[in-house]
């Protein structure tokens, strides 16, 4: 069995608040919580396995993402690096990866031109590629958001994880927004929905709150990997306590 991730998202605002990390309760309420370079820092020493930084203002804003921030970061933790928030081509996902990122996501640009996930994938790889997919339950179903969760769209969370796979994405970064920021735990429902649906790995987003929430996203939700953001940011739990306790639960992460 492959070793599980533990991820930790940072939320950045590049725009009006220029340059800090930023968190909510489902993508409102907003809170400062650091500098991006300074907490990526942290996690690294703290033994994260992954980063995630989403510029969520840079759609909204028409902005292009924090090719800065992730030099500074790059030059001082050494684990893959995630990028997302207004990559719309082939240039700006290489300003990215020539900037030091591992890995380019994209969700609005996606949503607005499929074949983009495609171009990226040849040109990049499909391991290089995530699609991010910021979910919302309409009904019986999930509904995708763009725009940092501000628009909703009528385009189905199930049935675009499968033509995102299809188009050439190599992971999925699943985000509840139900669940986001809550810390009532991850909606497995959802999880486990995408989980069984695609051959490529998917991220657990959103409601990230007690030790458990970690271990039943990856039990139940059958997750390859969960992020937390507001679960770390606000001192709840370190990244260490939460692999403590999954080793407990017996599964398998990295150390």
């Amino acid at each position: 069995m492959l070793s599980k991730r533990i991820i930790v998202c940072l939320d950045c605002d590049l725009g009006i608040k220029k340059g800090r990390v930023v968190k909510g309760i489902k993508f409102q309420q907003i809170k400062y919580a650091g500098i991006p370079e300074e907490m990526a820092k942290q996690y690294y020493e703290q033994g994260v396995d992954e980063i995630v930084f989403l510029d969520i203002t840079a759609s909204t804003e028409k902005r292009k993402t924090m090719v800065e921030v992730v030099k500074k970061t790059s030059k001082q933790v050494f684990i893959p690096l995630t990028v997302g928030g207004g990559i719309k081509s082939i240039e700006d996902a290489k300003k990215l990866f020539n900037a030091g990122a591992d890995k380019i996501s994209i969700n609005t640009a996606a949503i607005k031109n499929p074949l983009l996930i495609k171009k990226l994938s040849n040109e990049f790889g499909n391991q290089a590629v995530v699609v991010s997919i910021d979910a919302k339950k309409k009904g019986k179903k999930w509904k995708c958001t763009i725009f940092g969760g501000k628009k909703q769209t009528n385009i189905d969370a199930l049935k675009w994880a499968k033509q995102a796979e299809k188009l050439g994405a190599g992971e999925i970064l699943l985000t509840s927004m139900d669940a986001d920021g809550t810390q009532k735990g991850f909606d497995l429902e959802l999880t486990k929905l995408i989980s069984d649906s695609v051959n490529i790995p998917v991220i657990a987003s959103g409601g990230a709150g007690t030790l458990s929430s970690f271990s039943q996203a990856i039990k139940k939700g059958k997750a390859d990997a969960v992020l937390g953001a507001s679960v770390f940011h606000f001192k709840k739990y370190s990244v260490k306590e939460v692999k403590d306790f999954l080793k407990k639960q017996k599964i398998q992460v990295r150390t």
